[in-house]
């Protein structure tokens, strides 16, 4: 891409075309006029696989782009988000990062909240209220080799990331529908077991017990809208842990409402911490998802990285937190 394109006010759009079952192509061209109508110069790429988008980004900061928008869902955001702490030419929080949700999920815009409708997003960019918000740093095993990524939302293990597993593999049975991922949780539930859990917060044991479900994030939503971390603060310096017990199917069918509606400490089952650190061993080893995303399994240490990038924000969120 031509280096004379580029000034501080282009922005450089990763578009992921079978976010949302393929609403990211279809409803591109949509999404693209009204960016231009708005006046929002930008230069669309379009991922072709995994990982891509974290690829386009580094492409992205050594052609001198300080500006990027995300059209896709979480997973798409949870890419980019790693891109920007591998490339080497700017600090990661000197790029403003935007996201156009397109995705099954969406959870991250919702913290934030950025409305699904495009033209509302669009005109979040443009009014161009800004936050500096905490990220994750997740080291986690995957084939026996230790890795590390990095996450915006909120990472799940056990229950949660067996969910997921069971979500990707009816999508690539080629399954559809907005309520695959409900079903999924449904089918889960009836599989899953809990496992023996050990977590240390800060250096001191917080739980070592069995466990059905862990989240740590530094956002509040999993699941299309779930406030798995109703006390979540973008910005603190925390980490917020729910830890879920084993719990029978009436526990949640009577109380399911407190799971959308941030009630969900009032559930006898669940219990909230907050840290810095988070270490977490379990036997046997159970599934790691973060924004989404299955990486690998415990043993999983999680880290905080105080605020870390930079992303735009509504100003109804801005307004909240006065």
């Amino acid at each position: 891409m031509d280096n004379t394109l580029k000034s501080d006010n282009r922005w450089f759009v990763i578009v992921n075309p079978v976010a949302g079952e393929g609403k990211g192509l279809l409803d591109f061209p949509k999404i693209s006029k009204l960016l231009r109508d708005n006046g929002i110069l930008h230069d669309p790429v379009f991922t072709e696989h995994r990982h891509h988008a974290t690829e386009l980004t580094v492409e992205a900061a050594n052609n001198g782009y300080k500006r990027i928008i995300v059209i896709g869902g979480d997973g798409t955001l949870n890419e980019v988000v790693n891109g920007l702490f591998i490339q080497k030419v700017f600090d990661p929080k000197e790029i403003l990062l935007a996201v156009i949700a397109v995705g099954t999920g969406n959870d991250w815009v919702r913290t934030f909240g950025i409305p699904h409708h495009y033209s509302a997003a669009i005109r979040a960019i443009c009014e161009g209220h800004t936050l500096l918000q905490d990220v994750g740093r997740v080291t986690y095993t995957e084939s026996q080799y230790r890795q590390s990524r990095y996450m915006a939302n909120v990472a799940g293990l056990g229950f949660e990331a067996y969910a997921i597993s069971i979500y990707n593999h009816m999508k690539a049975k080629g399954r559809r529908g907005r309520w695959l991922y409900l079903w999924s949780i449904i089918c889960a539930y009836f599989r899953y077991k809990s496992a023996g859990v050990r977590i240390i917060i800060d250096g001191k044991v917080a739980h070592h017990n069995l466990l059905f479900s862990v989240a740590v994030g530094v956002c509040k939503y999993i699941g299309g809208g779930l406030q798995i971390l109703p006390k979540a603060v973008v910005d603190d310096g925390l980490l917020d842990i729910s830890l879920i017990k084993p719990l029978h199917w009436w526990h949640i069918v009577f109380r399911v409402n407190k799971l959308s509606n941030g009630d969900i400490y009032s559930i006898g089952h669940v219990a909230h911490a907050q840290g810095h650190k988070v270490q977490i061993v379990s036997s046997p080893p159970v599934m790691l998802e973060t924004d989404g995303e299955l990486l690998g399994e415990t043993p999983v240490e999680i880290e905080v990285v105080h605020r870390a990038i930079k992303v735009v924000v509504s100003r109804e969120f801005i307004e909240k937190r006065k």
